[in-house]
């Protein structure tokens, strides 16, 4: 989104720069969600592959950016928790 984007959308300079910023955090928001989805994903191959070691260290990658998404408000913290603890069970579940 370039600036004449930005400029249809506002017409005072606070409310520019407030959309500047807006942009700037989404891009931010986005990267962190994909990051964190492919980290849980990556704990599910894991499992399903039957390699408890990979599992478990995929599953310490996965468990910190859940709990970095529920603190920052991209998820609500109890979603977050509950996805580390389902995630938690399956990786225990492998022999």
């Amino acid at each position: 989104m370039g600036c004449k984007e930005i400029d249809n959308v506002a017409n005072h300079v606070s409310a520019l720069k407030r959309a500047r910023q807006d942009q700037k955090k989404r891009i931010q928001n986005r990267a962190q969600k994909s990051a964190m989805r492919t980290a849980v994903k990556q704990v599910l191959v894991a499992v399903e592959a039957g390699d408890k070691q990979a599992a478990s260290d995929a599953l310490k990658q996965a468990t910190s950016l859940l709990d970095r998404a529920g603190r920052k408000n991209q998820m609500h913290p109890r979603q977050a928790s509950r996805r580390v603890s389902r995630l938690n069970a399956h990786v225990k579940a492998i022999g």
